[in-house]
């Protein structure tokens, strides 16, 4: 996955040879780097450790046509972050977990400003108090000029017990929605959507699916997520 283009490194002042350090030191300015291993980096999936492992200097952004083909195929698991800012999302949620309990409660009470327990007014996108579009606030390692967004629900969207999939009504039940707010804006050539499968969730209790744009203009895009900036870019 990736094109031939490099990413410049985040971290211009960390060391040009990485290859020698440890896994946590990576991406680290020499300045800042802990002997032992941070408690948000203990423990991790053989492909967080494997991005973690990789100087930003290396790592290939995805292209538009990179990520069609990877939602076409539904092959989520091949989306990745950039590795720093992977590192900073693995901490940042460990502080959150501290904090508020879960990144659940913290989506709720500070993202979303929902009650609880949340109840849907009607049936799936019939009200707008019922759905919010937000950035993805620790976006994927893709081409700049694509923007990840969030659409969250109160309402449940269906997945099929077999395969853990939506069903068909389901998809349909976004397929027109994701058309009429974004595809007519947009041109539906520069828009793809995807659900995340189970097992890829990183917040299970709150109903939602991702939306990318690709170079949409930047006052729908204000306008959609009523001027929302992502935490990325905030903390």
């Amino acid at each position: 996955m990736g094109s031939t283009t490099p990413l410049p490194s985040t971290n211009p002042s960390s060391s040009d040879d990485e290859s020698s350090l440890p896994f946590w030191q990576i991406n680290v300015p020499p300045h800042l780097r802990s002997p032992t291993c941070p408690p948000f980096l203990a423990n991790l999936s053989q492909k967080d450790l494997s991005i973690i492992s990789t100087p930003d200097s290396k790592y290939r952004t995805s292209t538009w046509p990179e990520v069609q083909g990877i939602i076409a195929a539904n092959r989520l698991d091949l989306f990745q972050r950039i590795p720093s800012q992977l590192r900073r999302y693995l901490a940042y949620n460990h502080t959150l977990k501290k904090l508020h309990g879960s990144i659940m409660s913290f989506i709720v009470s500070e993202r979303l400003y929902w009650d609880q327990p949340i109840e849907p007014k009607g049936k799936p996108f019939e009200n707008e108090e019922d759905v919010k579009i937000l950035w993805n606030d620790w976006p994927y390692g893709i081409d700049e000029r694509i923007v990840h967004l969030v659409v969250w629900t109160k309402f449940v969207l269906e997945d099929d017990e077999r395969t853990g999939d939506l069903t068909d009504v389901a998809r349909g039940e976004i397929e027109g929605y994701v058309g009429r707010v974004f595809g007519e804006k947009c041109g539906r050539e520069n828009v793809i959507w995807f659900k995340n499968w189970k097992t890829l969730k990183s917040v299970h209790a709150v109903e939602h699916f991702h939306v990318m744009l690709f170079d949409p203009d930047p006052e729908f895009v204000k306008e959609i997520t009523n001027g929302d900036i992502p935490l990325s870019q905030k903390v």
